[in-house]
C-alpha cells in the first residue's frame, strides 16, 4: 500500500466515518475513536515523521550518505502529505498557503549542513535567521487560521523549540556527542506530539461541529496519541540503528542505547497498566526476540552470513507469535491474539522492508517502505489502545483527567507544562530502576 491510499484512507476516517462517540457518549463509553481523536492520531504522525526526517536528512548529509538525496525526498513529500489535512480543514486557500510556507523550510536544512561542514558562521547565522523567519511565519499562519485557539505566541514558542530541537541534535551529532544527540532526538520527538496535542486541540474548539463535539485531549485520546509516540519511535529507531549496524557506524552503540531507552519507556507503560509480573513478560520478549533479532539481522547482513539472517528473520517470526500472544493474554482479548499476531507480524515485515531495501542499495524503496512502515505504526497505537480502554472504561473517563497531569519523564520537551501532557492511564509512571544494558555490538564488515 503506497503513502497516497493510507493517507486518503486517514482523511476519510477524519471527515466521512461517522461515530457514536459524541460528547456525552464519551462520558459512558470511553473510546480511542473519535473525530478529535482521529484528527489528533493524523497530526501525531506527519509532524513526528517531520522530525525523524529532518534530523536523519541533516545527519546523512553531514555524513555525505549514498542515501542523503532519497532521505530528503522523503521529507518534502511529508511536508506535501500534510495539505489534503489542512484543506479538510481550512480549505485550499488555507492548505497552499501552509505548505509554501512549511516545505520552503525543509531547504533551510541544506543551509545549516554546509555551515556546520565549512565551519563559516556568517553561513549559520544566515541559515538561522531563515529558521526563525519561517517559525514567525507559521506561527502567524496557525495564530490567524485558528481563530487564536492556538495563539500566535504558543505556536511561535512550540516551533521555536522545535527549531531549537532540531538543531542541537545535528549540532551534538556533528561534535561526536552522540549519547547526547541521542537523548536530544528523543526529547524533540516527544515535543512533536504535544504539539500535535496543542494544534488539534485549538481546531477542535474552534470548530466544535466539524468534529461532533468530540473532544482530542480525553484520557483515551491520550492513550492513543501516547501509544502511537511509543510504536512510531520503535519502528524509527530499529530502522536508524539497523541502518548504522549494517553500515558499522561509529554512533551505532549509541542508536542501540537509544533503544534501550526507549524499551525502558516502554516497559514503564506496560508496569502501569498491567502491574511488574506484565512488565517483565513484555520485556522478555520485546527485548531477546525483537530488539536483539533486529541486531542480529543487521549483523549478519554487513557480513553476508546467509545462515545468520535466515535466523534472525525466524527469531522476528517468533517475535510476533510471542508478542501477539502477550497482548491478547494481557487485554483479556479485547485484542484478539490472532489479530494482535497478524498486526505484529506487518510490522516486523516493513521493518525487514525497509533494511533489506536499504542493503541491497534501493533507497527508493528503502524510504517507501519507511514511511509506509511508520505509518503502520499509527494503526498498532489505535487497535491495542481501543483494546485496553474497552478492557477498563473506568480507568479512561472523561471524568478522570487530573487537572495536573506527570511529566513524561523525556527531559528538556517534558519541562514546558503546557507542551507535555501523560495520559491518565500511565499516571504516576515511576523511573525504571536497575541499569539498562549498553548494548555493544560492534561490526566488524
Amino acid at each position: 500500500m503506497n503513502m497516497k491510499k493510507i493517507l486518503i484512507m486517514m482523511m476519510a476516517l477524519l471527515l466521512f466515518i461517522p461515530t457514536m462517540a459524541m460528547a456525552a457518549g464519551e462520558k459512558s463509553q470511553p473510546t480511542v475513536s473519535t473525530p478529535a481523536a482521529d484528527l489528533r492520531s493524523t497530526l501525531d504522525q506527519l509532524l513526528s515523521e517531520h522530525y525523524v526526517l529532518a534530523v536523519m536528512s541533516m545527519t546523512k548529509k553531514f555524513d555525505g550518505a549514498e542515501d542523503a538525496e532519497q532521505v530528503q525526498a522523503a521529507l518534502n513529500q511529508n511536508a506535501k502529505d500534510m495539505t489534503p489535512a489542512i484543506e479538510s480543514v481550512y480549505g485550499k486557500e488555507g492548505a497552499a498557503q501552509f505548505e509554501e510556507i512549511f516545505l520552503a523550510h525543509n531547504s533551510y536544512t541544506d543551509s545549516l549542513v554546509e555551515a556546520a561542514k565549512s565551519g563559516d558562521e556568517n553561513a549559520r547565522k544566515e541559515a538561522e535567521a531563515e529558521v526563525q523567519e519561517f517559525v514567525d511565519e507559521l506561527s502567524a499562519f496557525l495564530g490567524t487560521a485558528t481563530e487564536g485557539n492556538l495563539p500566535e505566541a504558543a505556536a511561535k514558542e512550540a516551533l521555536r523549540a522545535h527549531e531549537d530541537d532540531v538543531m542541537k541534535t545535528f549540532d551534538l551529532y556533528t561534535e561526536g556527542k552522540y549519547e547526547e544527540a541521542y537523548t536530544a532526538m528523543r526529547e524533540g520527538y516527544a515535543r512533536m506530539f504535544t504539539i500535535s496535542k496543542a494544534l488539534s486541540t485549538a481546531i477542535v474548539a474552534q470548530m466544535p461541529e466539524k468534529f461532533e463535539n468530540t473532544k482530542a485531549d480525553t484520557p483515551a485520546a491520550e492513550l492513543r496519541s501516547n501509544l502511537n509516540m511509543l510504536a512510531s519511535e520503535h519502528f524509527a529507531l530499529a530502522a536508524i540503528s539497523m541502518q548504522k549496524g549494517f553500515d558499522g557506524a561509529e554512533d551505532y552503540d549509541f542508536a542501540t542505547w537509544a533503544e534501550d531507552m526507549h524499551t525502558a519507556d516502554f516497559k514503564a507503560a506496560i508496569v502501569s497498566i498491567y502491574g511488574e509480573e506484565g512488565g517483565a513478560q513484555f520485556e522478555k520478549v520485546w527485548q531477546s526476540e525483537h530488539i536483539t533479532a533486529q541486531a542480529d539481522l543487521a549483523a549478519a547482513a554487513a557480513q553476508g552470513d546467509e545462515e545468520g539472517i535466515k535466523a534472525a528473520k525466524e527469531s522476528l517470526g517468533m517475535f510476533s507469535e510471542d508478542f501477539g500472544a502477550f497482548l491478547g493474554a494481557a487485554t483479556e482479548e479485547n485484542l484478539p491474539t490472532a489479530d494482535a499476531q497478524a498486526a505484529v507480524k506487518g510490522h516486523e515485515d516493513t521493518v525487514i522492508s525497509t533494511f533489506d531495501s536499504y542493503a541491497a542499495k534501493d533507497y527508493d524503496a528503502a524510504y517507501t517502505s519507511f514511511r509506509e512502515g511508520y505509518a503502520y505504526m499509527y494503526g498498532v497505537g489505535e487497535a491495542l489502545g481501543g483494546a485496553i480502554v474497552k478492557q477498563m472504561p473506568d480507568k479512561f473517563m472523561a471524568e478522570n483527567m487530573p487537572s495536573d497531569m506527570p511529566k513524561t519523564g523525556m527531559g528538556g520537551a517534558a519541562d514546558n507544562q503546557s507542551l507535555n501532557i501523560m495520559l491518565a492511564a500511565l499516571a504516576g509512571i515511576a523511573a525504571l530502576t536497575g541499569a539498562i544494558v549498553f548494548r555493544k555490538k560492534a561490526m566488524n564488515k
